[in-house]
């Protein structure tokens, strides 16, 4: 899969932590995103770390406006060590984008914030599943990577739960952090091969336990 990406915010970070953020203009983001759009054949989008609530506005309008299709939705709120990636109301404007989106990917905390609810054990995700399925996503994939024990992944379609179990890579988050990034990164790229959200999702969580197997 040839990865376009329209850059919208400046990091300060290393392996393991964030230190500074600054976001671009929604006006120079927009324009990023609509050349790249204008120059290829865009099949999935994947949206991460947005940087500002200015600019998740400025993202909500032009999914709006372009009709783009397999949405992937990493509601990324804070670092993993805690360091906050997009501003004040950042949660009400990540709801915003729900609808549109065809699959959302919150971890447990971010899981926690979207749905006012503590989400901290397999009962507690399928909940969150549920209420993030009714604000309008019609895939929900609830991460468990800082679940006690084994790291499984909950997979709600509307229908049924779908349980993705992983194997924790001792040692690994020592040296990485992003593996929710790098994990909606992949289901973007499975869907945008064709593939079904089932297949997409395993495939990425398979993607990233090996990455994390070489990184220890």
């Amino acid at each position: 899969v040839n990865a376009l990406s329209a850059i919208t915010a400046v990091t300060a970070q290393n392996g393991e932590k964030v230190f500074a953020v600054e976001p671009v203009s929604p006006r120079l983001l927009t324009r990023q995103v609509t050349v790249l759009l204008d120059a290829c054949d865009i099949r999935s989008v994947k949206i991460g770390m947005l940087g500002s609530v200015a600019n998740a506005t400025a993202v909500e309008r032009l999914i709006k406006k372009t009709a783009l299709e397999n949405v992937v939705l990493d509601t990324v709120l804070s670092s993993s060590g805690g360091h906050p990636l997009i501003g004040k109301n950042g949660v009400e404007a990540i709801i915003r984008l729900i609808p549109l989106c065809r699959i959302v990917t919150p971890n447990l905390a971010e899981a926690s914030r979207l749905t006012g609810m503590k989400v901290d054990d397999e009962g507690s995700m399928e909940r969150a599943a549920l209420l993030l399925h009714s604000m309008g996503a019609p895939f929900v994939l609830v991460k468990g990577g800082h679940l006690k024990g084994a790291p499984t992944d909950l997979l709600y379609d509307g229908r049924v739960f779908l349980r993705f179990a992983g194997t924790r890579v001792n040692g690994g988050e020592k040296r990485t952090h992003g593996t929710g990034c790098m994990l909606s990164a992949g289901i973007a790229a499975g869907l945008a091969k064709g593939r079904g959200i089932k297949r997409a999702v395993e495939d990425a969580k398979a993607f990233v336990e090996e990455s994390l197997k070489g990184r220890r």
